[in-house]
């Protein structure tokens, strides 16, 4: 197809999502170097971001244009030759065994942790906060952590695991609040260097640790935001070892284990190659299905609480906090690495905004808890 022609078939395509090709509203496309219709509809997802980091071409609202594309559904148009070697890649490899498991790390969360210190708030917890009575970043995150602290009814001098625990900002929460010990553990060098600093004087222990090699009895078990990082060719696995892990005798029958993780209402194992690519390589966003049958005669379900919304007021804060440290920032990273970060950003507040994904709190009993489980929120 001619060029012409391709911007045409890309015209037709924005116009279905309320979008136009240099239009004046915030959320329309404005095209810096043609060259974008033949990239996009050859690689997909992957051309379109790849494309905005090379400053072919803006919106004003970035976030809003793609809540309208994935509103629309118009992404289902870019499948291509990529997107199906990417889902291919997640339901027949097993990407997260041995050194791939440790690639993310390497990738995204070992970047710098000035970066995270300036975009994730007062607290480097980089995962969904809990807006139900929260007006700012800070406060919404100090509420899903108590929310948590609640739901695992934790008490002093209880020993807790964080699995994939990231900065300690969880397990620093639950000791200096709820008197519990803690272990914590996570596949990144920095993440741990820093959880051991900040958790210094606590009867916290950080450990470099994969989460398959843990065997020892714990009262408490939670993981926020590392499931996506598991593979759906391991979360029997995971559930396995979260099992073997959690005492079960406690005064009302029963240890307690929460699982906070987004996930997806699509069909499981296709991530996005764009994603996969340039911030989360080996990751995929399980579907309700695979955590239900992964689980099954391992722990009864006492509760699944769903507020996946809140994300769209997580991310749009973490991208405000990003744009405004970008002076400092810039002395580190360039502009190509700006474009990258703010697109990721934004195609993830559109991910929630439009309800494409969901966050989930799964509250899990090995046997059930005598009498009922009442879940705070």
């Amino acid at each position: 197809m001619s060029q012409d022609s391709l911007k045409q078939r890309a015209a037709s395509l924005l116009e279905n999502a309320g979008i136009q090709i240099d239009g004046p509203a915030p959320t329309d496309m404005r095209v810096h170097d043609e060259r974008l219709y033949a990239r996009v509809f050859a690689h997909g997802s992957l051309g379109l971001g790849e494309s905005y980091m090379d400053g072919w071409w803006d919106a004003d609202d970035l976030p809003g244009m793609f809540t309208h594309l994935l509103n629309t559904q118009l992404d289902m148009e870019l499948k291509t030759l990529d997107t199906l070697i990417a889902h291919l890649k997640a339901r027949f490899i097993n990407m997260q065994r041995g050194d791939n498991a440790f690639e993310v790390a390497k990738t995204h969360y070992d970047l710098g942790n000035d970066l995270f210190r300036a975009m994730l708030g007062k607290r480097l917890v980089y995962s969904c906060g809990y807006w139900a009575e929260a007006t700012n970043l800070d406060d919404a995150q100090v509420a899903k952590l108590d929310l948590i602290c609640r739901k695992l009814k934790l008490k002093p001098g209880q020993r807790v695991l964080d699995i994939g625990c990231g900065w300690g900002e969880a397990l620093k929460y639950a000791a200096e609040h709820y008197g519990v010990h803690g272990v914590g553990i996570t596949i990144s060098q920095e993440q741990a260097e820093y959880a051991r600093q900040l958790c210094a004087g606590l009867p916290v222990d950080i450990r470099l640790q994969d989460y398959r090699d843990i065997d020892e009895p714990f009262d408490a078990i939670f993981s926020i935001g590392m499931f996506e990082h598991v593979g759906p060719l391991n979360y029997r696995t995971y559930f396995e070892v979260a099992r073997r892990c959690l005492r079960a005798d406690g005064p009302d029958g029963s240890g307690l284990c929460l699982l906070h993780s987004i996930g997806s209402n699509s069909t499981p194992a296709r991530p996005d190659p764009w994603i996969e690519k340039y911030i989360f390589p080996n990751s995929v966003i399980p579907a309700a299905g695979q955590v239900a049958e992964a689980l099954q005669n391992l722990f009864v379900v006492e509760d699944w609480h769903n507020f996946g919304a809140d994300y769209d007021r997580t991310l749009t804060a973490w991208r405000a906090n990003f744009d405004a440290a970008w002076p400092q920032l810039s002395a580190h990273y360039d502009d190509r690495f700006r474009r990258m970060w703010r697109y990721y950003l934004s195609v993830s507040t559109a991910v929630f905004r439009s309800r494409r994904d969901q966050l989930w709190q799964i509250t899990l009993s090995p046997h059930g808890v005598r009498g009922g489980y009442r879940v705070p929120r």
